[in-house]
């Protein structure tokens, strides 16, 4: 099948160069390839024209020229998905919000701002340093994920143990629906009267339409922080701590395990202090008013030792925290220094089954002759496991999703869901029904159809359908007979 080939002439392009001016447009080859995938494992997508508009009538603007033109539009921020929900089928104008980045109101008092969807994660907080708020979601990618893909997947990080997912960060929505208008969900202050379309909208993954400014709940910085650093002789036992913990009443504000592998492939490069002879790191976080830190970190001193911790490190200060902390968020780009890919799950499964599930998720890797690298947020059982290859390996693609495949099954016969930050974009689709029965799911087809009836917004995500993401070439091969 031979590419579609855009010229400035192509009504479609003049249409949206008309709505946007003609430097935010892209139609060339870079920008269509380059547009094509996200920051997850699945080729193969397909962009046909990307817009960059930089206000959010500009977004409705867009999205009613795709619609005057017959085209459906696929909604991307930074491109870090890890879901595949930014992948392209069939051509679609893909709108991009990474121009619409001004952090448009702060409210001190009330512990709210308004933002675009194009605000990077991290850079609210900075914006907000001295104001003694942050903004609580912390994903692993948030020195480069914007907040509008955090909205569209409810994404997660370390310290939504004790704070919540996006979901709970989040007022109000303005949104430019799939037919070009634009509308509020939420309500700055209070619950919504009537149904609570915002809560319905965060997590949409961009299938109920296109955020355009966010109001986000803001966090008061905590008056003591303790960050402590457990090295453990098995994963078992890490993982055993981190239930008595939970179980003893305490919740800390974060929970992340990493195993020797990964601390091996971290530690040269953040100096963060890991243990390299350590099967499993711990790393527990702690806040609160002083007193009260104090006593958790004696509790869970303590329970540690209980379960065979060989040494519990306390950080001495900002810069000793901010080292242990690097070492976490540095996990999953230190892995190319072992395999130059990975394809990385985000299953959730019950606490108490932790150091089973991860015993087999070892043994998946190793049945298949993969490397696997654990390193997760073992407060709330939110899985990570990290297959490490080289697609040029003959064979390897196939093993990798197949073991992928034996991850989320396995996630899902202990209680689990398919996912707890990522999303379920193109890849975790077909397995909606292992999770879900068919009533289940005709009533999310039904509020997804309320919002978008023409199925033109980011079609083929999330739900199970019959359809292919275009039949395109060069066809990546997924889970389950997902093909993009």
């Amino acid at each position: 099948m031979r590419r579609r080939r855009w010229s400035t002439r192509d009504p479609l392009v003049a249409d949206l160069e008309a709505a946007v001016g003609a430097g935010h447009v892209q139609a060339g080859d870079a920008a269509v390839h380059l547009y094509s995938r996200d920051g997850s494992a699945i080729g193969g997508g397909r962009a046909g024209v990307v817009c960059l508009p930089g206000t959010a009538e500009e977004v409705a603007a867009c999205i009613r020229v795709a619609r005057r033109h017959g085209r459906a539009f696929v909604p991307r921020g930074a491109g870090t998905g890890l879901a595949g929900g930014a992948v392209p089928c069939d051509d679609p104008v893909v709108i991009s919000t990474t121009r619409m980045t001004r952090i448009l109101d702060v409210d001190i008092e009330r512990r709210l701002a308004w933002v675009e969807p194009g605000v990077v994660n991290l850079d609210l907080t900075r914006h907000l340093a001295g104001t003694g708020l942050h903004f609580a979601p912390d994903p692993s990618s948030q020195q480069s994920c914007t907040l509008g893909g955090n909205v569209a997947n409810n994404s997660g990080g370390p310290h939504c143990l004790a704070y919540g997912v996006t979901s709970a960060h989040v007022a109000a929505v303005e949104v430019a629906l799939p037919d070009g208008d634009l509308v509020v969900l939420g309500e700055e202050e209070g619950d919504p009267v009537g149904y609570d379309l915002r809560g319905a909208f965060v997590g949409g993954e961009g299938t109920l339409g296109i955020a355009t400014r966010i109001a986000v709940r803001l966090t008061a910085d905590p008056p003591e922080i303790a960050t402590l650093l457990l090295d453990f002789p098995t994963i078992e036992t890490a993982a055993d701590t981190v239930s008595a913990v939970v179980a003893s009443g305490i919740v800390p504000a974060a929970m992340e395990l990493m195993d020797q592998r990964v601390v091996r492939a971290v530690e040269p490069h953040a100096n963060a202090g890991y243990s390299l002879d350590a099967a499993a790191v711990l790393i527990v976080e702690l806040d609160g008013l002083p007193a009260g830190v104090a006593r958790e970190v004696e509790a869970v001193t303590r329970i540690a030792g209980a379960h065979g911790a060989d040494s519990v490190r306390v950080a001495s200060d900002e810069e000793e925290r901010e080292r242990i902390w690097k070492g976490r968020k540095a996990a999953f780009g230190a892995i190319a220094n072992i395999k130059p890919s990975y394809y990385l799950h985000d299953t959730v499964i019950p606490r108490t089954r932790l150091a089973e599930v991860v015993a087999e998720v070892n043994a998946i890797a190793d049945r298949r002759g993969l490397i696997v690298m654990n390193v997760f947020h073992a407060g709330d059982g939110n899985l990570h496991p990290l297959l490490v290859f080289d697609e040029r390996e003959p064979g390897v693609l196939e093993e990798v999703f197949a073991a992928g495949e034996e991850i989320v099954r396995l996630s899902l016969s202990v209680g689990g869901v398919l996912s707890g930050e990522h999303g379920i974009g193109l890849e975790k689709r077909q397995f909606m029904p292992l999770l879900f029965q068919p009533a289940d799911l005709d009533a999310q087809r039904v509020l997804r159809d309320a919002f978008d009836q023409d199925g033109v917004a980011n079609p083929h995500k999330v739900l199970p359908t019959g359809a292919s993401c275009g039949d395109v070439q060069g066809m990546t091969r997924l889970p389950e007979g997902t093909w993009v």
